[in-house]
């Protein structure tokens, strides 16, 4: 569903106000930025991961309780990181669109619920804007 006008402009301000406050981060989300960006996270989560393997192992050699939960925590956390990550990271072939989303994948068609929250939505808004 494309957005309206209105929505549109929102957008455009959102994103000139991210360039306007913050430009060096605002460059690392665009384009192939976004995906050298995504691969670094995802590897600074595996060298955690690594780390949390240390500590867990440590925290059971010294007899230490707390190191090894310290480490298994690190481990989830970087687990968690990097598997988002890698779901976010856009695919070598991809383009990106202005507002983030990739342009390459086709949208999955809506199933018969969704059709009809969909269409209560905007009887709502429409009822609201009259």
């Amino acid at each position: 569903m494309p957005l309206s006008e209105h929505e549109q402009r929102m957008l455009e301000q959102m994103e000139r106000a991210l360039y306007a406050e913050d430009p060096k981060f605002a460059t690392a989300l665009e384009g192939s930025g976004l995906r050298t960006y995504t691969r670094r996270r995802v590897y600074q989560a595996v060298v955690g991961f690594l780390v949390g393997i240390a500590l867990l192992m440590s925290g059971m050699v010294f007899n230490q309780i707390w190191i090894g939960v310290v480490g298994f925590l690190v481990m989830l956390g970087c687990a968690v990181l990097a598997v988002t990550g890698w779901r976010k990271a856009p695919k070598p072939g991809e383009q990106q669109q202005p507002g983030g989303a990739p342009a390459a994948r086709q949208p999955k068609p809506r199933r018969s619920m969704m059709n009809r929250i969909e269409q209560r939505w905007q009887r709502r808004r429409d009822e609201q804007g009259q």
